[in-house]
């Protein structure tokens, strides 16, 4: 289970106004810096919900992926990321302020899902790679349930993103980025499934997730 002292010392430095500060600070220096360097284009942010309980689900190509996507909107992202990036103290309090939390890779950590339902249920827009680790290619992999466990128990709709020109510009192994052409799709928020809905239905709503990210990547790749 993920150290209760560091999910407990991420969510003090998230709840904190210090956070709402950087936060805001590093998206505008994104917004400035990042998408010029990577001559980013983007099309349907205004499928972004304004409020209320969202989960953004983007394809996972890179570790730009998810710093490029936060100046799409104003709203404060949350995240989930790995457990081990907590254990070095400057960086574990700026990933705290700009909405990470803790979980461990591979596992169905019941705190980590808690304080992801917990978000939730405040009304977050919560940052969800469906697809699990990095991936490589332009096809959607195979996708994990959580995503529709999440919304159903939250009444979240989920976002699918799609993102091209990531895996060119910082693959796997890479320590820093080459410029280049990136490109992001915002698809139509997919309604969450029922709350009581049994596994079954679940894995069809996972099927549903699937098309509706792998059409967001050929948008994206289409903009290129």
């Amino acid at each position: 289970m993920v150290n209760d002292e560091i999910q407990a010392r991420a969510q003090k430095v998230a709840a904190g106004g210090a956070a709402v500060v950087v936060y805001g600070a590093v998206r505008r220096l994104i917004r400035s810096v990042l998408w010029p360097y990577f001559r980013l284009r983007e099309t349907g942010r205004g499928n972004l919900p304004a409020s209320g309980p969202v989960i953004l689900a983007p394809v996972h190509r890179s570790n730009l992926d998810a710093l490029l996507l936060a100046p799409l909107t104003r709203r404060h992202f949350r995240a989930l990321a790995k457990e081990s990036l907590f254990k070095v103290g400057p960086f574990a309090w700026l990933l705290a302020a700009l909405g990470a939390f803790p979980v461990r890779r591979g596992s169905a950590d019941r705190e980590s899902i808690r304080a992801a339902r917990s978000l939730l249920d405040g009304g977050s827009l919560l940052l969800v790679f469906p697809e699990g680790g990095r991936q490589t290619g332009d096809r959607i992999a195979d996708l994990f349930d959580g995503t529709a466990y999440l919304a159903a128990k939250t009444g979240a709709s989920v976002v699918p993103v799609g993102i091209s020109g990531t895996e060119e510009a910082m693959p796997t192994g890479s320590r820093f980025p080459r410029p280049g052409r990136v490109c992001v799709a915002v698809g139509q928020p997919i309604p969450p499934p029922d709350r009581r809905a049994p596994r079954s239905v679940l894995r069809e709503w996972t099927t549903t997730l699937t098309a509706g990210l792998q059409e967001a990547q050929d948008t994206a790749i289409s903009l290129g």
